[in-house]
């Protein structure tokens, strides 16, 4: 890397320029986005190649687990909302509400 006294002076000699070259001159840079479209692509092959479909096995102990985790939250909230309503209430008949 450059060093910023460098960089100021401009006499960076690490970050070279790139000149643009004859064809992407003529077609206006068309190749490079061709270019890297196909190098996207060959990227999402490679990785989809990485991707395992889980087995039903996996499927219905992870949705098991999602659905007991549900109703376990479901019934802490409903506590703690029970608990807050009733705590509320209390301050509120005290304070001389009906």
């Amino acid at each position: 890397m450059a060093t910023e006294s460098a960089i100021k002076k401009g006499d960076d000699h690490s970050a070279k320029r790139q000149e643009p070259n004859a064809l992407s001159n003529f077609s206006g840079g068309a190749m490079s986005t061709w270019s890297n479209f196909t190098n996207f692509l060959s990227d999402v092959r490679a990785e989809m190649k990485k991707v395992v479909t889980p087995t039903r096995k996996e499927v219905e102990s992870t949705t098991t687990v999602v659905i007991i985790t549900v109703f376990i939250f479901g019934f802490f909230f409903w506590v703690t909302d029970s608990i807050f309503s009733s705590a509320l209430q209390a301050v509120l008949h005290k304070l001389g509400a009906q």
